[in-house]
Protein backbone atom coordinates (compact mmCIF):
# COMPACT_ATOMS: atom_id res chain seq x y z
CA UNK A 1 0.00 0.00 0.00
CA UNK A 2 1.16 3.33 -1.41
CA UNK A 3 0.79 6.25 1.88
CA UNK A 4 1.14 9.87 1.30
CA UNK A 5 0.69 12.49 3.96
CA UNK A 6 0.40 16.04 3.04
CA UNK A 7 -0.59 19.13 4.75
CA UNK A 8 -3.94 20.35 2.94
CA UNK A 9 -3.24 22.85 0.22
CA UNK A 10 -5.55 24.90 -1.13
CA UNK A 11 -3.20 24.31 -4.78
CA UNK A 12 -1.01 21.26 -4.66
CA UNK A 13 2.21 22.02 -7.03
CA UNK A 14 3.17 19.07 -9.29
CA UNK A 15 5.37 17.01 -6.98
CA UNK A 16 2.59 16.90 -4.48
CA UNK A 17 0.13 16.61 -7.13
CA UNK A 18 1.99 13.02 -8.60
CA UNK A 19 2.33 11.78 -4.78
CA UNK A 20 -1.51 11.81 -4.15
CA UNK A 21 -1.91 10.07 -7.63
CA UNK A 22 0.39 7.43 -7.04
CA UNK A 23 -1.08 6.75 -3.42
CA UNK A 24 -3.44 4.32 -2.32
CA UNK A 25 -4.27 5.99 0.67
CA UNK A 26 -3.94 9.84 1.27
CA UNK A 27 -3.62 11.26 4.87
CA UNK A 28 -4.00 15.35 5.33
CA UNK A 29 -2.59 16.91 8.34
CA UNK A 30 -5.10 18.67 9.90
CA UNK A 31 -3.76 18.32 13.26
CA UNK A 32 -0.20 19.34 13.16
CA UNK A 33 0.62 22.46 14.10
CA UNK A 34 0.64 25.15 11.41
CA UNK A 35 3.97 27.09 9.99
CA UNK A 36 4.14 30.24 7.92
CA UNK A 37 6.70 28.03 5.89
CA UNK A 38 4.36 25.45 5.05
CA UNK A 39 1.41 25.55 2.33
CA UNK A 40 -1.59 25.28 3.54
CA UNK A 41 -2.05 29.34 3.04
CA UNK A 42 0.07 29.62 0.08
CA UNK A 43 0.87 28.63 -3.37
CA UNK A 44 3.45 29.25 -5.91
CA UNK A 45 2.61 30.83 -9.69
CA UNK A 46 5.26 32.15 -12.11
CA UNK A 47 6.32 35.52 -13.23
CA UNK A 48 8.71 37.02 -15.24
CA UNK A 49 11.21 36.76 -13.31
CA UNK A 50 10.88 33.07 -12.17
CA UNK A 51 8.07 32.67 -9.47
CA UNK A 52 6.68 34.30 -6.42
CA UNK A 53 4.04 33.18 -3.63
CA UNK A 54 0.61 34.15 -3.64
CA UNK A 55 -0.71 33.97 0.28
CA UNK A 56 -4.43 34.14 2.22
CA UNK A 57 -3.98 35.55 5.49
CA UNK A 58 -4.38 33.73 8.78
CA UNK A 59 -5.20 35.56 12.28
CA UNK A 60 -2.14 36.39 14.50
CA UNK A 61 -3.64 34.33 17.42
CA UNK A 62 -3.88 31.29 15.65
CA UNK A 63 -0.70 30.75 14.12
CA UNK A 64 0.31 28.35 16.79
CA UNK A 65 -2.63 26.48 16.47
CA UNK A 66 -3.11 23.20 14.39
CA UNK A 67 -4.13 23.91 10.72
CA UNK A 68 -7.61 22.31 11.97
CA UNK A 69 -7.99 25.49 13.86
CA UNK A 70 -6.61 28.57 12.26
CA UNK A 71 -8.49 30.55 11.10
CA UNK A 72 -8.83 33.24 7.88
CA UNK A 73 -8.06 36.88 8.84
CA UNK A 74 -10.96 38.49 6.77
CA UNK A 75 -9.97 42.06 8.36
CA UNK A 76 -7.02 42.30 5.73
CA UNK A 77 -7.70 43.19 2.38
CA UNK A 78 -5.70 40.55 0.92
CA UNK A 79 -7.68 39.61 -2.50
CA UNK A 80 -6.61 42.05 -4.56
CA UNK A 81 -3.08 41.97 -4.43
CA UNK A 82 -3.34 37.85 -4.97
CA UNK A 83 -6.05 38.39 -8.04
CA UNK A 84 -3.97 40.98 -9.86
CA UNK A 85 -0.72 38.63 -9.09
CA UNK A 86 -3.01 35.69 -11.25
CA UNK A 87 -4.45 38.30 -13.94
CA UNK A 88 -1.29 39.78 -14.34
CA UNK A 89 0.54 36.85 -14.44
CA UNK A 90 -1.35 34.35 -16.75
CA UNK A 91 -3.27 37.17 -19.00
CA UNK A 92 -1.26 35.98 -21.63
CA UNK A 93 -1.57 32.67 -20.42
CA UNK A 94 -3.66 30.24 -23.17
CA UNK A 95 -6.51 28.79 -21.03
CA UNK A 96 -6.87 32.24 -18.62
CA UNK A 97 -9.76 34.06 -20.45
CA UNK A 98 -11.53 30.51 -20.46
CA UNK A 99 -10.87 30.20 -16.91
CA UNK A 100 -10.70 33.70 -15.29
CA UNK A 101 -14.33 34.23 -13.95
CA UNK A 102 -15.01 30.91 -12.21
CA UNK A 103 -11.44 30.44 -10.76
CA UNK A 104 -12.40 34.57 -9.40
CA UNK A 105 -15.32 33.18 -8.39
CA UNK A 106 -13.65 30.25 -6.91
CA UNK A 107 -11.47 32.12 -5.15
CA UNK A 108 -14.21 35.01 -3.51
CA UNK A 109 -15.80 32.28 -2.28
CA UNK A 110 -13.04 32.26 0.61
CA UNK A 111 -15.40 35.00 2.05
CA UNK A 112 -17.67 32.48 2.80
CA UNK A 113 -15.75 30.44 5.28
CA UNK A 114 -14.10 30.67 8.72
CA UNK A 115 -11.32 28.45 8.54
CA UNK A 116 -8.49 27.77 6.49
CA UNK A 117 -8.80 24.03 5.95
CA UNK A 118 -12.68 24.56 5.41
CA UNK A 119 -11.62 27.08 2.16
CA UNK A 120 -8.73 25.03 1.38
CA UNK A 121 -10.04 21.62 0.76
CA UNK A 122 -13.42 23.38 -1.03
CA UNK A 123 -10.60 25.20 -3.48
CA UNK A 124 -8.71 22.06 -3.67
CA UNK A 125 -12.16 19.91 -5.23
CA UNK A 126 -12.46 22.41 -7.36
CA UNK A 127 -9.06 22.48 -9.24
CA UNK A 128 -9.73 18.67 -9.04
CA UNK A 129 -13.04 19.20 -11.40
CA UNK A 130 -11.31 21.74 -13.49
CA UNK A 131 -8.52 19.17 -13.91
CA UNK A 132 -11.05 16.53 -14.18
CA UNK A 133 -9.15 14.28 -11.45
CA UNK A 134 -10.92 12.03 -9.02
CA UNK A 135 -8.78 11.87 -5.97
CA UNK A 136 -10.01 10.69 -2.04
CA UNK A 137 -8.44 11.58 0.82
CA UNK A 138 -8.81 11.16 4.61
CA UNK A 139 -8.18 13.93 7.34
CA UNK A 140 -5.78 12.66 10.04
CA UNK A 141 -8.36 13.51 12.29
CA UNK A 142 -10.46 11.20 11.63
CA UNK A 143 -7.58 8.23 10.51
CA UNK A 144 -6.97 5.39 12.81
CA UNK A 145 -3.42 4.96 13.10
CA UNK A 146 -2.41 8.15 12.10
CA UNK A 147 0.62 9.25 14.24
CA UNK A 148 2.44 12.81 14.23
CA UNK A 149 5.07 10.89 13.33
CA UNK A 150 4.94 9.18 10.17
CA UNK A 151 7.05 6.49 10.46
CA UNK A 152 4.65 5.34 13.21
CA UNK A 153 1.98 5.74 10.75
CA UNK A 154 4.15 4.39 8.14
CA UNK A 155 3.53 0.78 10.59
CA UNK A 156 0.15 1.33 11.78
CA UNK A 157 -1.47 1.44 8.20
CA UNK A 158 1.16 -1.47 6.95
CA UNK A 159 2.23 0.51 4.12
CA UNK A 160 4.68 -0.41 1.28
CA UNK A 161 6.08 2.95 0.20
CA UNK A 162 5.56 6.45 1.84
CA UNK A 163 5.43 9.88 0.43
CA UNK A 164 5.31 13.44 2.38
CA UNK A 165 5.16 17.03 0.85
CA UNK A 166 7.90 17.91 -1.66
CA UNK A 167 10.40 19.60 0.37
CA UNK A 168 9.04 19.59 3.51
CA UNK A 169 11.58 19.61 6.02
CA UNK A 170 11.42 22.48 7.72
CA UNK A 171 7.46 22.38 8.86
CA UNK A 172 6.45 18.47 8.20
CA UNK A 173 8.43 15.60 9.88
CA UNK A 174 10.13 13.61 7.62
CA UNK A 175 10.64 9.92 7.97
CA UNK A 176 13.80 7.42 6.65
CA UNK A 177 10.89 5.52 4.69
CA UNK A 178 9.76 8.82 2.38
CA UNK A 179 10.34 8.23 -1.27
CA UNK A 180 9.96 11.34 -4.14
CA UNK A 181 6.94 10.53 -6.33
CA UNK A 182 8.08 12.13 -8.99
CA UNK A 183 11.70 12.41 -10.11
CA UNK A 184 11.54 13.80 -13.61
CA UNK A 185 8.99 16.88 -13.85
CA UNK A 186 7.21 17.01 -16.60
CA UNK A 187 7.97 20.41 -18.81
CA UNK A 188 4.90 22.17 -20.34
CA UNK A 189 4.83 25.72 -21.99
CA UNK A 190 4.10 28.88 -19.26
CA UNK A 191 3.30 32.04 -19.65
CA UNK A 192 6.82 33.14 -19.44
CA UNK A 193 9.60 32.10 -21.63
CA UNK A 194 11.80 29.25 -19.52
CA UNK A 195 10.42 26.91 -17.12
CA UNK A 196 9.87 26.79 -13.81
CA UNK A 197 9.09 23.53 -11.53
CA UNK A 198 7.57 24.40 -8.68
CA UNK A 199 4.46 26.35 -9.75
CA UNK A 200 1.03 25.05 -8.07
CA UNK A 201 -1.69 23.47 -10.20
CA UNK A 202 -3.06 27.12 -11.09
CA UNK A 203 -0.26 27.27 -13.39
CA UNK A 204 -0.67 23.64 -14.92
CA UNK A 205 -4.47 24.46 -15.52
CA UNK A 206 -3.82 28.29 -16.84
CA UNK A 207 -1.50 27.59 -19.49
CA UNK A 208 -2.82 23.80 -20.51
CA UNK A 209 -6.50 23.46 -19.87
CA UNK A 210 -8.40 20.99 -21.10
CA UNK A 211 -4.99 19.29 -22.58
CA UNK A 212 -3.56 19.68 -18.98
CA UNK A 213 -4.44 15.52 -19.05
CA UNK A 214 -1.05 14.86 -21.13
CA UNK A 215 0.79 16.57 -18.61
CA UNK A 216 -0.95 14.42 -15.70
CA UNK A 217 -0.57 11.46 -17.32
CA UNK A 218 3.40 12.17 -17.11
CA UNK A 219 3.17 12.42 -13.44
CA UNK A 220 2.48 8.65 -12.94
CA UNK A 221 5.29 7.55 -14.91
Amino acid sequence: MILAILTPQFAPNLYDLASLMKADRIILQDVEKWSRKGRTHRAEIRNEAGTQWINLPVLQEDRKKAIEDVRLDHSQRWFEPFWNAIAHNYQNATWFDFYEDELKSDILKVNEFEYLLEFNLYFFRRMLQFLELEIKFDLASNSEGYSTFPDESFSNLGASTLYLEYKSKNYQRQSKNAEIALKEHPVYPQAYSGFEPNCSIIDLLLNEGRESFRVIEKLLS
